[in-house]
């Protein structure tokens, strides 16, 4: 079966209600190839990734989306980033070797955050969410129950080919059916992760919703793409000063930085240190052919 990654939107005709799904393959077996996960942290990670990737399509951003988790239990971090030409990056960081467990235990005691740079010079929105339940999707829905006071529905699930997810929203408006929602509801609770990771998008809806007419858009592709770059990297040890960075210099010859999420290895030597700090041209600190 071809690669599919791609997030398709969904409507029912008659209702208030939208749904968003999405297939990640290579890019979640992008994100993979970066770190020999265990299981459960592969498990809650590939989650995120396609929770991430669903909700970036319920909001319009020109910058960055960031769903992170900050804990103290054994996966102590997980962050996932999706950009508004919907490519995304994601990474963990855990202790010892992780078993599979309800997501509070996994984690311990710690919260979801979720951050917006909506980007044109606009202030970043952020919101802080105490993990909750079993499940990452627990989670996310207390958030919107209680942040964006939608009703929203998401069910999640990922294998070492695929991370995919499907996403329910009832929008504002008279509901002619009072019913409706509990309904799509009770439909979409017999999806088992087998449909969500490996019927395609027309089949899945039809299997679900058969009685219900339901719109679908056009897929919009999605893919893995990291943002580091060598000038981020420079301003990131611009900021750590020129005495430090002199220092280090002296111990190891040469500074190495790589990049967490998709492992680019930086290098600067005394040269590339010493562009960095020179006042003669600020606007082009240094030249790398």
């Amino acid at each position: 079966m071809p690669d599919r990654d791609y997030l398709q939107r969904f409507l029912f005709e008659n209702l208030p209600t939208r749904g968003e799904i999405v297939r990640l393959d290579a890019t979640w077996r992008t994100v993979l190839e970066r770190r020999a996960y265990p299981p459960a942290v592969r498990q809650v990670l590939g989650e995120a990734v396609a929770a991430a990737a669903l909700i970036s399509a319920t909001i319009k951003f020109d910058g960055l989306l960031t769903l992170q988790i900050q804990a103290r239990g054994p996966l102590r971090l997980l962050v996932v980033q999706v950009a508004a030409d919907r490519t995304l990056r994601g990474l963990a960081r855990w202790d010892g070797d992780p078993k599979p467990a309800p997501l509070c235990a996994l984690c311990g005691d710690g919260a979801l955050v979720l951050t917006l740079d909506a980007g044109s010079g606009k202030e970043p929105y952020q919101s802080v969410i105490d993990l909750r339940g079993d499940t990452l999707t627990e989670t996310l829905e207390h958030y919107f129950a209680h942040s964006e006071q939608l009703p929203t529905r998401i069910w999640l699930a990922t294998d070492e080919q695929t991370a995919a997810g499907l996403l329910l929203q009832q929008l504002p408006g008279n509901d002619a059916e009072p019913d409706a929602w509990r309904r799509l509801n009770v439909l979409a609770d017999t999806l088992q992760s087998t449909e969500l990771l490996r019927l395609d998008v027309s089949t899945l809806l039809r299997r679900l919703f058969h009685e219900e007419l339901v719109r679908l858009f056009a897929p919009r592709s999605f893919s893995y793409r990291c943002n580091c770059s060598r000038e981020r990297t420079a301003g990131m040890l611009r900021a750590l000063g020129e005495n430090e960075l002199r220092q280090a210099l002296a111990e190891k010859g040469a500074l190495q930085v790589d990049c967490e999420f998709c492992g680019h290895r930086y290098v600067f030597d005394p040269l590339d240190i010493a562009g960095l700090f020179a006042t003669t041209n600020p606007a082009h600190p240094f030249v790398h052919h």
